[in-house]
């Protein structure tokens, strides 16, 4: 465990030195976090307008309080490396990745770390800006709170596995990006970005809740908010424990296999 302490101790910190090093690009990645969620909020709130002040129960305070609370989440949670994965087998980086002392994902999970705690500075007060504009409506309680923090851990631990997991597929081909835009698409939907998932047609919503797409976003968003009683979050939590042991188990799995698959290009 030490050793792993001292890995991951030394991988943030250079990896937080890397990130002083490009501010302008922390900064488009900010607009890009926040102007996505703030559109839905501005479609949805207009919508709840027109419907007589709410829709599906949510008014426009209930849009706001979940939206900027998804976001936060949603960066909390969030992976780049699947992006990066054709690259660096097309450009022989993984070549110089598996000759390390160390599993490549490590270094991922650390740089991910890094990547979240250098944006908290520029992202908690941009959510502060939005709450004074679009006045959230929270209704959340103690026992929510408390049960949030294991929610999202467990949101990003699946999140980070099962997309690491899809990123495997450059193994077999070099050409990914068609399975992210894929893939992206489904999270986008099923997960609760586009619209909380009690606004969905119930067989839409009975598909979300079947996938593990939910408890990677909209799950630790709604607890968060208070949405949910004590007994659905620690079902919740179970559930999140079971995709998230099933999604390491086969990423295990997986990772001998492509490695046997994967041939050096470029330099």
């Amino acid at each position: 465990m030490s050793y792993f302490a001292d890995l991951y101790a030394t991988y943030v910190r250079v990896y937080l030195a890397a990130e002083t090093q490009y501010r302008a690009a922390n900064a488009i990645w900010l607009i890009g976090i926040v102007l996505e969620p703030l559109i839905y909020l501005s479609v949805w709130s207009a919508v709840a307008a027109t419907q007589g002040g709410e829709v599906a129960g949510f008014t426009p305070g209930d849009f706001a309080a979940y939206y900027l609370v998804l976001t936060l989440v949603n960066q909390l949670t969030s992976d780049w490396h699947m992006w990066e994965f054709q690259y660096r087998v097309q450009l022989g980086h993984f070549a110089f990745l598996l000759i390390r002392p160390v599993h490549p994902i490590h270094g991922d999970i650390a740089e991910n770390l890094a990547h979240k705690i250098a944006m908290q500075v520029v992202l908690v007060p941009a959510l502060g800006l939005l709450a004074l504009a679009f006045r959230p409506h929270f209704a959340t309680n103690f026992e929510s709170l408390v049960l949030f923090v294991p929610a999202l851990a467990f949101a990003f631990a699946l999140r980070f596995a099962f997309e690491w997991m899809v990123a495997l597929a450059c193994f077999w081909t070099t050409r990914v990006m068609a399975v992210n835009r894929a893939y992206f698409m489904v999270l986008l939907f099923l997960s609760g970005q586009v619209a909380p998932l009690e606004i969905l047609p119930g067989w839409l919503a009975a598909i979300a809740n079947a996938l593990p797409f939910r408890f990677m976003i909209a799950f630790p968003v709604e607890v968060a908010l208070g949405r949910l009683p004590v007994n659905e979050i620690l079902d919740g939590l179970a559930l999140q424990a079971v995709w998230t042991a099933a999604c390491v188990a086969l990423l295990a799995l997986l990772w001998p296999a492509a490695l046997r698959r994967f041939a050096s290009v470029g330099g």
